[in-house]
């Protein structure tokens, strides 16, 4: 949930100044894009024009990143990144994830269900705004006021427009606001996919890994009126074939770094947050697994909620690395002890930004005596890599249509954030979204969230009796999804327009439930705030400053799931546990191919072998700084040209969640040649082919 992020994800600004800055470092926003920089590092010859260009061409879809390759709405994306489009839109007798999504006309084109794309269309500083609305206030008071400014901001500048979409976000970890405006695209339609085989080939064994052989993209196409949108602005597709040590640069959404973290914050998430993280999703993949077991209907339910969790877990137990090694261990270290030097030495800064290393290490006990609480009653809190709190999407539905309820009787300014005014219309696209649901798997992962939840708090939690009462977690989850109608929309969508009178009238047995648990879930959220959020946010915000002061602002912030820029060149690496080229090739999967499962080549693209030039390049790595929400994000070069799409990184990489290391650190590229390859070859997807102009 985006509420708890903004203090908690400890947005941050690189490791140290410039001479310590490696070259390619940077999840750079497009407004402080360092383009002299990286046209001296690259040798390119980029400008301001080049980039409002790739900006325009950059969409964001769902968590993931795209970009827009035809004049008539056409965009490139990850297949993992429809994986829950072609889910939704398959059905046992018709599994588009076995077949692929292979449409012969644009009229055959499917939406998906509660999908949106967005493009940056433009950034402002609310800085003083921002800044103004909490000054003087600390607990619970300094959050609301911040939410409410910036709920008042969206909706001043977006008011009711369905077509765009305004976001107030904070960088540098309080250091600067800025208010981002996109235009929104609710009408999403599945143009093409793969096999999943042909995107997943290796399975688990292979992901987070290089050399890959995945053929991992897929197309969406933006709709307005019913029509393709017209997208005038849009890269150019170039399937040629890559050189090794060409620069590239990377446009994408990625999710959430968290590379300032003082070191008694990174002790937390080391021994509290990403050991609770990676216990939970391991027992969700293995009752997810048990469960796929036991029919080909629940094989065909649980194939992609289990390949999101095998995600989760993954890159978990890469960032555990990273915080166990000692050597970057030390790095990090080193980087606090040059900042907290600066600072000290300067006797006017340290009497104005005062110690916030200390108020940090203060907050630090209480935080890991809640995380657990928070983050399996409320979730969102921007510190882990699993959110639980429900554990199943009916349970998500009727908490969206319980407390929607609840905060719409109120004035917007004095709502939770997420449902004030500004932010109304992206709450009820997602809940009014026909997308199938399955009972049996809502049932598992209920149970799931409902144990884990009694586990880590205890029996004797008063909150968990409140969870439970007399019953088990496997009778009351049977009860609660067995009994209620959300599945429907039509429920969804009355229970939603009829406001609370509805939600307090209502007989179903989720609904009451949410009703039932409110007092405990809002009193550990209020707490949180409180005593975690506020004081982290005020002394972060003071860090940021002493930060500006120490080394200038010509520095990036971390990532916050917003539209960002990186840079580096198509290579491979030769450091232990990577030691490989910066290609794989069509002949390559066919080498690798054993015909057993995970290392089974796709049977359309296996079948259309003798036409394929197996010297094709498929996979490539580069030295760009991404992390998760970079999945789909365009790589372009110089001119401006779409090469490939990202759609992974290696499990060493996952350190970048806290510094990037340019050893390590590699991005997976899925290369236009290979698209052009399937679409042409293996798909008979001639007409995109022509669309994209690589006929």
């Amino acid at each position: 949930m985006r509420y708890l992020t903004p203090s908690l994800a400890v947005i941050a600004l690189i490791l140290a100044a410039g001479s310590t800055a490696q070259a390619e470092e940077g999840m750079w926003t497009f407004d402080n894009f360092p383009i002299a920089r990286a046209n001296a590092t690259l040798g390119t010859n980029i400008d301001q024009a080049w980039l409002d260009r790739v900006r325009l061409s950059s969409a964001k879809f769902g968590g993931c990143s795209a970009g827009i390759v035809s004049a008539e709405g056409l965009v490139m994306t990850n297949n993992h990144c429809v994986s829950s489009c072609v889910a939704n839109l398959s059905t046992q007798a018709i599994n588009y994830a076995e077949t692929g999504f292979t449409p012969r006309s644009r009229e055959e084109e499917l939406k998906c269900p509660g999908g949106t794309a967005e493009i940056l269309t433009d950034i402002a500083d609310v800085t003083a705004r921002m800044h103004a609305a909490g000054a003087g206030l600390s607990g619970q008071a300094f959050t609301r006021a911040r939410d409410a400014e910036s709920g008042r901001i969206e909706q001043e500048a977006c008011g009711g427009d369905a077509g765009r979409r305004c976001q107030v976000v904070s960088l540098y970890r309080g250091g600067q606001f800025k208010l981002y405006t996109y235009k929104k695209y609710t009408d999403v339609r599945l143009a093409f996919a793969p096999e999943d085989r042909a995107a997943t080939f290796g399975g688990d064994l292979d992901n987070f890994s290089f050399p890959r052989f995945a053929i991992d993209a897929a197309f969406i196409r933006l709709y307005e009126g019913g029509q393709p949108a017209a997208t005038p602005t849009h890269f150019v597709w170039n399937a040629s074939q890559p050189v090794e040590g060409t620069p590239v640069f990377v446009s994408g959404s990625p999710g959430s770094t968290q590379r300032l973290l003082t070191q008694d914050q990174l002790f937390t998430v080391r021994d509290v947050v990403l050991p609770m993280d990676q216990l939970i999703a391991s027992e969700l993949r293995g009752r997810l697994i048990r469960f796929s077991e036991e029919s080909e209907e629940n094989a065909f339910i649980a194939m992609d909620p289990i390949s999101s969790v095998e995600n989760t877990y993954k890159r978990g137990r890469g960032r555990m690395a990273a915080l166990v090694d000692p050597a970057f261990m030390r790095m990090k270290a080193g980087s606090e002890a040059d900042f907290r030097g600066r600072v000290a030495a300067d006797a006017t800064l340290t009497a104005r930004v005062g110690d916030p290393w200390a108020e940090l290490a203060a907050v630090q006990p209480i935080l890991r005596e809640t995380y657990a609480a928070v983050a399996l009653l409320e979730g969102g809190t921007g510190l882990g890599t699993t959110p639980v709190a429900g554990g199943s999407q009916l349970f998500s539905w009727a908490r969206t249509l319980v407390r929607g309820a609840q905060e719409r009787a109120r004035p917007s300014a004095e709502r939770l954030p997420e449902y004030a005014d500004s932010r109304l219309a992206s709450v009820q696209s997602g809940l009014f979204a026909e997308r199938p649901v399955y009972p049996s798997l809502e049932q598992v992962r209920m149970e799931w969230w409902l144990s884990k939840t009694r586990e880590w708090l205890t029996v004797d939690d008063a909150r968990v009796r409140g969870l439970l009462g007399s019953e088990s977690p496997e009778q009351l989850s049977a009860r609660l999804i067995d009994g209620t109608t959300l599945a429907d929309p039509a429920v969804r969508r009355a229970l939603w327009e009829g406001g609370l009178a509805a939600i307090e009238a209502s007989n179903d047995p989720l609904i009451r439930y949410l009703l039932s648990i409110q007092d405990e879930t809002r009193a550990v959220r209020a707490d949180w705030e409180a005593r975690v959020e506020a004081p982290t946010a005020r002394a972060s915000e003071q860090l940021a400053a002493a930060r500006f002061a120490a080394y200038g602002d010509a520095v990036y912030p971390d990532a916050t799931g917003t539209l960002r820029l990186t840079y580096g060149r198509i290579e491979g690496t030769d450091v232990p546990g990577q030691r490989w080229g910066p290609f794989t090739t069509f002949n390559g999967l066919w080498d690798r191919a054993t015909g057993a499962v995970p290392f089974d080549v796709a049977p359309k693209l296996l079948a259309a072998r003798g036409r394929i030039d197996g010297e094709t390049v498929m996979n490539m790595a580069v030295s760009s700084d991404t992390i998760g929400g970079s999945s789909g994000s365009p790589v372009v070069n110089e001119a401006g040209e779409i090469v490939g799409a990202n759609f992974d990184s290696t499990v060493l990489t996952q350190r970048n969640a806290y510094g990037y290391d340019r050893n390590v650190n590699r991005s997976v590229i899925v290369t236009t040649g290979a698209v052009t390859t399937a679409l042409r070859d293996v798909y008979g997807m001639q007409r995109l082919v022509v669309e994209l102009g690589a006929d």
